[in-house]
């Protein structure tokens, strides 16, 4: 497959966004991100800005031209739209397609009928579709929960209020991404177009547990003034699903329960980090990472 140089980027205002504009172009891509019109996001200025409109198909196929690659980085609430925005690529004749598929195995079937997954593999297999006709190739990402923001959001742990809710136990061991890994890997795919053409990578930062965590936090902030709650992920599912009655959907419920039940493939058992360059924390640097966000 000939060489990706030029590469638009959906999403990029967003969690994820800026970090992989960033990678991309350390990395000497040239980047393109697509923007709504009347956007105020500032980007670098060695990024050109394309406005579209993701109701008008032929914006977005305009803004395509003459690009190699196409990284969505949407989030939840964006998801159906990546189905325009493979349409567009197609048309535009882009070469490669990395979905907003962070997180959870991509390849995990369970996972992936979860309603807040949905949309994402209905994106995968319109590109695994499009891939077989020859019109496009793709590459999914697995990263797992996203390790820096997690930790800094309360979802693994609240270091702030030093409370935690162990799931089934707190001993499930988990794969788990920085967001500056996630963006080395998805650009390290785009490095290496042929060994990721059309399949799932998996990456990860650390592969842990809550328990782990725990103790790190504990080394941190003190052992004195936790308090630890035991939960579980049946009743958290059950939570999720109840929540779908009354026209909500609990993502976080459902999100919890990917990670820590152990039919969801949450500990990937194989990764491509030595191929896309991400590098795996050793204890001493997931301890570092740890004290950082304790402060």
């Amino acid at each position: 497959m000939s060489t990706i140089k030029t590469v638009a980027v959906a999403g990029a205002s967003g969690n994820l966004g800026p970090s992989i504009v960033k990678q991309l172009l350390e990395d000497g891509f040239k980047v393109t991100v697509l923007t709504r019109k009347g956007s105020s996001h500032t980007f670098p200025p060695s990024v050109e800005v394309a406005e579209v409109d993701y109701e008008s198909p032929e914006t977005l196929v305009e803004a395509l031209q003459g690009q190699d690659a196409v990284v969505s980085a949407v989030g939840f609430a964006g998801l159906k739209q990546q189905l325009r925005l493979i349409d567009a690529a197609v048309e535009a004749g882009v070469k490669r397609f990395v979905p907003s598929e962070f997180g959870s195995d991509a390849e995990n079937e369970a996972a992936n009928a979860l309603p807040p997954f949905r949309p994402k593999k209905a994106a995968a297999d319109v590109l695994a579709h499009e891939a077989a006709a020859g019109r496009i190739t793709y590459t999914l990402v697995s990263t797992g929960p996203f390790l820096d923001m997690a930790l800094a959001h309360g979802l693994f742990l609240n270091l702030k209020a030093k409370t935690a809710n162990l799931w089934n136990g707190g001993g499930k061991t988990f794969s788990t991404t920085t967001v500056a890994g996630t963006a080395k890997a998805i650009s390290g795919v785009l490095l290496h177009p042929e060994e990721t053409k059309n399949r799932n990578v998996h990456v990860r930062s650390a592969s842990v547990s809550q328990n782990g965590l725990l103790e790190k936090a504990k080394k941190a902030l003190g052992a004195d003034g936790w308090t630890v709650h035991a939960a579980s992920t049946d009743d958290a599912l059950k939570k999720a699903y109840a929540s779908l009655e009354t026209g909500e959907i609990d993502r976080l419920s459902f999100i919890t329960t990917v990670i820590w039940d152990e039919k969801y493939g949450s500990d990937f058992k194989n990764v491509d980090n030595e191929l896309l360059g991400v590098h795996e924390l050793s204890d001493a640097e997931l301890q570092s990472l740890v004290d950082s966000l304790a402060k």
